[in-house]
């Protein structure tokens, strides 16, 4: 390479330097920016107030029992055959 060559690159690299640093100083923000007031949370507390009584009682529904409709011994409904 010539010395004309480098001078040329060397002024091409401190133009792309200082290009870079003008658009990223405006495009990446600071961290004064960046900050935000968030609401203060307060304790868990470990203790939890009982549920409502009209809801949760021994007389309520239990969605967890078995429902059977039929009596129908098939163990496997959808594999083709019947059992009567």
């Amino acid at each position: 390479m010539k010395q004309k060559d480098l001078s040329i690159i060397g002024g091409a690299v401190i133009v792309s330097i200082v290009l870079s640093l003008i658009i990223s100083s405006k495009v990446i923000s600071t961290p004064s920016s960046r900050s935000k007031q968030v609401e203060v949370v307060s304790a868990i507390s470990p203790s939890f107030p009982q549920p409502s009584t009209k809801y949760f009682n021994n007389q309520s529904i239990d969605p967890t029992t078995l429902i059977q409709i039929s009596n129908n011994a098939n163990g496997n409904p959808f594999n083709g055959t019947s059992n009567q």
